[in-house]
């Protein structure tokens, strides 16, 4: 039996003042307030005892990884591509409170089947990805050690679902998993538990405001 812990990162605040949810796309880095919450996760893991490093290939989750990865130089860096952003039919569309691309009737065919969903990648999918990357973590960690994980806010928090057996299906806005919070999870020969969760930059969050329902956000 190999146990080890597995912490999913999620990227720090994006630079998008045009509301573009961005998904996949390139270009889509950390804003000014993103590189200084990256830079609190640095501090913050400065001393934690990491023996493994891994991150998703898009640019605002490797810059929240830089500053940890610096202090642990001493780690590989494994870019995975399945700790990715969830496929997303609506990405590169504007969702501002200005413009939403959901007022356009010939996105609303998108919508018709929430529990999969019909707007991208189907929940499980997600599910599956993330659960074989976690693996993969924890057995490259070795027994008794701890993994790092940067990723993405959808994929993090259907991986903590699956492991505390939620219903995949679930609002956006209710999402416990705020910019640049660490999800942690014990990993048993591959099977994940979730064992707690933590904000170290509450206090640089943006301040909330009443948000819409944006399929997949």
């Amino acid at each position: 039996m190999s146990t080890a812990t597995v912490h999913l990162v999620r990227h720090g605040q994006v630079d998008n003042p045009t509301g573009v949810l961005y998904g996949r796309l390139p270009g889509y880095g950390l804003s000014q307030l993103g590189l200084q919450m990256a830079d609190r996760l640095g501090e913050h893991t400065a001393d934690w005892p990491l023996t493994h490093l891994r991150v998703s290939p898009l640019q605002r989750a490797q810059e929240t990884m830089a500053p940890i990865h610096a202090n642990h130089a001493d780690l590989e860096l494994t870019v995975d591509e399945r700790v990715i952003e969830a496929v997303n039919v609506f990405e590169g569309k504007v969702f501002s409170a200005k413009s939403s691309a959901l007022v356009n009737p010939k996105s609303w065919w998108h919508l018709r089947n929430p529990l999969q969903p019909s707007w991208g990648e189907p929940y499980k999918s997600i599910v599956t990805r993330m659960q074989a990357a976690m693996a993969d973590a924890a057995a490259a960690a070795g027994d008794g050690g701890t993994a790092l994980v940067v990723a993405h806010q959808l994929p993090i928090w259907m991986a903590r679902c699956a492991a505390e057996g939620r219903r995949l299906v679930h609002d956006p806005r209710k999402r416990e998993c705020t910019l640049a919070s660490i999800t942690s999870f014990t990993v048993t020969d591959g099977h994940a538990e979730f064992t707690g969760y933590a904000e170290p930059c509450a206090d640089l969050l943006p301040a909330k405001k009443t948000k819409k329902f944006v399929a997949g956000a």
